[in-house]
């Protein structure tokens, strides 16, 4: 998501049309220490499981498009907010490889004995844990425009500038990321067009395309419930550079990894590094696509998940 429109001016745009804010409050899971974990359904509620882990920015809500596909397949999503996002209860100083116990305590609240795992973007490695970490609670893993482990040097450079300058705020100065990450929500939520437009400059025409025909609650909507509070998106840029806990060699099982070759959020070549570093894995290489491919691609990215 590139973020380059001045924040004063996005916020006070006449043409506004406020994002939901008095939504009814999503469901949470209580973990082994006593941590909410707030998520949400989508799809056939009898169908196959599959846990999203979601992208950057947003929340658990950014495969809300995902509804209507998903319950033709017979999936049922279950996609639940990071620690400190949304409904989720913070938990400060959190690992990538810590998410797998998120998770196998969601699964153990919900009844599910196994499930596949979705991560796109920032919510690749979370998956890719739920991979390494509880390979017996997990069937399939696909990662949509993942990232390489970034605690070096040489990959974080490789990293889009947004990115970067968020995740220094966030190490260097957290008070003030905690006030932009706030005000980019108050964007999302009183603005939604704009942020719409904003997400859509970083994606190639047939993304943006079907970015612009998502249904209700869109990816502004995401966005605000997941910055409205600004300590827990401080804290998601501080993990993601933080050691994973594990290694791309540990994992086993089936992983398919999907990446644009347009991709202008995450290097195209990470994609194919990813695949061969992870034993067995299968790259999905789309040359034309961007960071949005699983919009355009929805039916081909469930189908990886359902096996």
């Amino acid at each position: 998501m590139r973020i380059t429109l001045s924040i004063a001016g996005a916020v006070s745009c006449r043409t506004r049309q406020d994002a939901p804010v008095n939504a009814p409050a999503d469901p949470t899971a209580t973990l082994p220490d006593g941590r909410a974990l707030a998520y949400r359904e989508f799809g056939d509620a009898a169908g196959r499981p599959i846990v999203n882990c979601h992208g950057g920015l947003v929340c658990g809500l950014d495969v809300a498009g995902f509804d209507d596909a998903a319950r033709a397949a017979g999936l049922r999503i279950v996609s639940p907010d990071r620690p400190g996002l949304g409904g989720s209860d913070p938990a400060p100083g959190r690992t990538t490889g810590d998410w797998a116990d998120d998770v196998a305590g969601l699964l153990d609240a919900l009844g599910i004995d196994r499930a596949a795992v979705l991560g796109w973007s920032m919510g690749g490695q979370y998956a890719l844990a739920c991979a390494a970490r509880i390979p017996d609670r997990v069937t399939h893993t696909v990662v949509v425009a993942g990232a390489l482990p970034l605690d070096d040097d040489v990959t974080f450079a490789a990293l889009n500038a947004m990115d970067r300058r968020l995740t220094k705020l966030s190490a260097n100065h957290p008070h003030v990321a905690r006030d932009v990450f706030r005000t980019l929500g108050e964007v999302a939520r009183r603005a939604p067009n704009v942020w719409a437009h904003l997400t859509e400059r970083g994606a190639v025409p047939d993304e943006a395309a079907a970015l612009d025909a998502l249904p209700d609650p869109g990816i502004a909507h995401a966005a605000a419930a997941a910055l409205e509070h600004g300590d827990g998106m401080v804290e998601e840029y501080r993990a993601w550079v933080r050691p994973w806990g594990f290694a791309p060699e540990d994992i086993t099982g089936s992983v398919v990894i999907w990446q644009g070759g347009a991709d202008e959020l995450v290097p195209p070549a990470w994609g194919t590094q990813l695949a061969d570093r992870i034993p067995g894995a299968r790259l999905q290489a789309r040359p034309d696509a961007g960071h949005f491919v699983a919009y355009t691609h929805t039916d081909d990215v469930l189908h990886d998940l359902a096996g």
